[in-house]
């Protein structure tokens, strides 16, 4: 957060407190690791072209030097030039001429790879717009819609496809899927599934194991995915590795601890090669079923493989198997302490550095502490004090998580203190985790000592930074900081979430920040995510509150059928009345267009105020000319009004005009 908006907007709500610092980072501080998730599921694929890579005997041979032609040079400059461009627009009119579809495909996975939407979608209607476009450039927009959470923009491409041997491509349809899966949207991918069968889609193998990576999360997942198997080998399809792992995935989530075995039995008679995917998604499966001695064998199997079972005991809950693996991992040297060789090392950061015997105690006491066993967890936290194991602010990082989850803040926030007082280095998880601890015990000043750190480190916030502080600052009822927390949210591209943002809404309008909620209200609107239609009126009457009724019409005219009679017709009066006289007739369109019955008060309102300023006076003549054809007329005080005045408009045209809504009015009650 940059320290001018920030930092005043704090001062403005509690001026006794200094400053918040900048938030914001340069765009040349290095990236931070990631903290990897337990439950990831492992790619399949990725594992056994590794496992099948075979070393290549050495012959010397004298390398050829590749030349590349002019046109060939002048491409990968343009390719570069644009990636860089920081006016996406411009650079494609230089340079779109030079580029071929593979390479503008491939700027569109530059653009994704670094989360650059706005760009993204740019490019990607600028190569509809020119015609150089693919198969291949459909299938990746799509699936990079679904990795930025925006299913319903993939659909919406997907549908104004209008080459059907690109709307059928199972490539485009598999990313389609995936989307939808990927955003929690199974059913209705089933749905289109079924009938992008009826276009003519001819699924493979990937289609069905996408599909099947979805039965993994919904009720009766197994049962769907067994229909999904059956359907593939009816199609004449062979299972492979990867459907085979989803498939032993989906049973071990659907507690189908034979179903699993028998699978991983066929995969292996098959003569597919198990990874640690396979294994790991049984041992969930025992695990489940409680049978330990099956998994015991497993693992003793993982090992004469050459896999290293000790992250899949943990996954599979086997908690005190775990310990033994951890005993074992002592005995072959793993703990040897301070100076470990690279061998000894599973990843180094700016801040952390993990060695292989931290790894499963990380593991084990996050496993322990996500079961809500957090004395246990405790426990395997103090043994890694005590043994001096090596793992920096991860292992704090598990714990004052645990303590948060727990709701045992003080425990949070006291370990939070000590990790700060005994480190000077930081990465973004740990600063999160420490933030979340300091915010949930309500500590002010750590907080604010926390941002400031965070800002001297060049640590850049992500989303889950500015949800916890705009969660807090709401808690503590700093809303104008909590509105301003979120406006650098959204200029740093993050999308802020539906229901923070409709509460921050709610105690905005309710502090009269009325302008402030309809910022926010734009910020979730233009965020693209699917809104709540209670939202549009709550906004609605926020504005009207405020007297914002130009940016009350806006929302009536973009939100037609979703808003209340009720709630138009208090927007209606009221903007007759303050509203600008300039767009009182398209105020009228707009509430007629949502279904709303127009009265005779609001045409008497709106006569008035056309009176009122008789330099409006072409206005007046467009309404009364616009009413006969929708079906209203002027009642006679309203008749009288206008002709007591009509010297202001002129009175022939006037005269006429009443003539002709009298004729119009006689038909009416005729039919």
């Amino acid at each position: 957060m940059d320290i001018s908006v920030v930092g005043g907007g704090f001062q403005h709500v509690i001026t006794r407190l200094s400053p918040l610092p900048s938030l914001s980072a340069p765009s040349s501080s290095p990236p931070y690791t990631t903290r990897a998730k337990s439950s990831q599921l492992i790619p399949a694929t990725s594992l056994l072209h590794k496992e099948s890579q075979i070393e290549p005997t050495h012959v010397s041979v004298t390398p050829r030097k590749r030349y590349h032609s002019v046109a060939y040079k002048a491409r990968q400059s343009a390719i570069l030039e644009v990636q860089q461009s920081s006016d996406l627009g411009s650079a494609l009119a230089r340079l779109g001429d030079v580029l071929k579809v593979q390479d503008l495909n491939a700027i569109l996975r530059h653009f994704g790879k670094l989360c650059r939407w706005q760009d993204l979608s740019q490019l990607f209607d600028w190569m509809q717009k020119h015609g150089k476009i693919s198969f291949s450039s459909y299938s990746s927009y799509i699936k990079l819609m679904g990795k930025n959470l925006n299913p319903i923009k993939a659909l919406e491409i997907y549908n104004g496809i209008q080459d059907e041997t690109v709307r059928n491509n199972v490539s485009v349809c598999n990313s389609v899927l995936s989307c939808l899966i990927r955003n929690g949207k199974f059913e209705s991918s089933l749905k289109l599934f079924h009938q992008m069968k009826q276009d003519g889609l001819r699924p493979d193998a990937v289609t069905y194991s996408t599909l099947l990576a979805g039965c993994m999360k919904v009720k009766h997942g197994y049962s769907k995915a067994l229909e999904l198997v059956q359907e593939l080998e009816h199609s004449g399809l062979h299972m492979d590795t990867v459907t085979y792992g989803t498939l032993l995935a989906v049973c071990a989530s659907n507690n189908r601890c034979k179903e699993a075995e028998n699978y991983f039995n066929q995969m292996k008679d098959e003569g597919h090669l198990p990874n640690v995917f396979h294994y790991s998604s049984l041992l969930n499966a025992y695990s489940a079923d409680g049978n330990y001695m099956k998994a015991d064998k497993l693992v003793e199997d993982m090992k004469s493989a050459g896999l290293v079972p000790n992250k899949v005991y943990i996954r599979g809950g086997l908690f005190e198997k775990s310990r033994k693996l951890l005993a074992e991992l002592e005995d072959l040297g793993y703990a040897e302490d301070e100076d470990l060789d690279e061998k000894g090392k599973l990843f180094r950061s700016p801040c952390i550095v993990i060695s292989a015997i931290s790894m499963p105690y990380c593991l084990l006491m996050d496993g322990l502490a996500k079961s809500r066993r957090i004395l246990d967890a405790k426990s395997i936290f103090e043994e890694m004090k005590k043994k001096q194991v090596k793992s920096d602010g991860y292992c704090y990082s598990i714990m004052i998580s645990a303590f948060c989850r727990g709701g045992l803040f003080e425990e949070a926030n006291q370990l939070a203190r000590d990790f700060e007082a005994t480190n000077d280095e930081y990465d973004l998880v740990m600063s999160n985790t420490m933030l979340c601890a300091y915010c949930r015990a309500g500590e002010m000043e750590s907080v604010m000592r926390m941002m400031r750190k965070m800002d001297e480190l060049a640590i850049s916030p992500d989303w889950n930074t500015f949800h916890i502080l705009i969660k807090y600052f709401c808690k503590e009822k700093l809303y104008l900081l909590a509105y301003k927390t979120m406006e650098d949210m959204h200029n740093k591209g993050h999308k802020p979430e539906e229901e923070l943002c409709s509460s921050l809404i709610f105690h905005l309008g309710k502090i009269r920040a009325h302008s402030e909620a309809f910022s926010v209200y734009n910020m979730l609107r233009y965020s693209k995510r699917t809104m709540c239609k209670a939202l549009h009126e709550k906004i609605l009457h926020i504005l009207v509150a405020g007297r914002l009724l130009k940016d009350a019409y806006v929302v009536v005219k973009d939100n037609q059928g979703l808003i209340s009679k009720q709630s138009i017709r208090k927007f209606a009066t009221t903007f007759m009345r303050f509203g600008n006289v300039n767009l009182i007739n398209d105020v009228m369109k707009a509430i007629h267009s949502s279904g709303y019955k127009i009265d005779q008060e609001l045409f008497q309102m709106a006569v008035t105020r056309y009176i009122v300023e008789p330099e409006k006076k072409e206005l007046l003549l467009h309404l009364l000319q616009w009413m006969p054809g929708q079906g209203y007329v002027v009642d006679s005080p309203t008749r009288n009004v206008i002709l007591k005045n009509s010297h202001l408009f002129g009175r022939q045209l006037i005269a006429e005009m009443l003539s002709k809504q009298h004729s119009r009015a006689k038909a009416l009650i005729s039919v």
